[in-house]
């Protein structure tokens, strides 16, 4: 099974030395336990573009869907062979990357 762990974050954090030591030591155990299919981080959603081409609208805005202080500053796609595995991974990653993570399933 397949799932995203977006990293949620607030504006002006970025990790930490510590922090970053820290979730390049569980990027290494995804890779490792076969978890791993890639992570990234992205910047926040004021450098966001929304684009709407539906019914050829055509139509382009500067940021995001979501105008909030919080926002996702990464995400981790991984392998898991269960939904518990999955949410125990995500609660590893929270830890440590020291930041709330949303998890969500890929459709079947």
């Amino acid at each position: 099974m397949r799932f995203i762990i977006f990293v949620i974050d607030g504006p002006d954090n970025p990790a930490s030395p510590d922090e970053m030591q820290k979730i390049d030591a569980f990027n290494e155990k995804l890779r490792s336990k076969g978890h791993w299919i890639t992570a990234a981080g992205i910047q926040s959603g004021a450098n966001a573009t929304l684009i709407d081409n539906r019914n050829n609208k055509a139509e382009v805005k500067a940021g995001s869907l979501f105008n909030t202080p919080e926002h996702f500053s990464g995400f981790w796609l991984i392998e898991a062979e269960s939904e518990d595995q999955a949410k125990e991974l995500a609660m590893e990653g929270s830890h440590c990357c020291n930041r709330k993570v949303e998890l969500r399933p890929y459709i079947r």
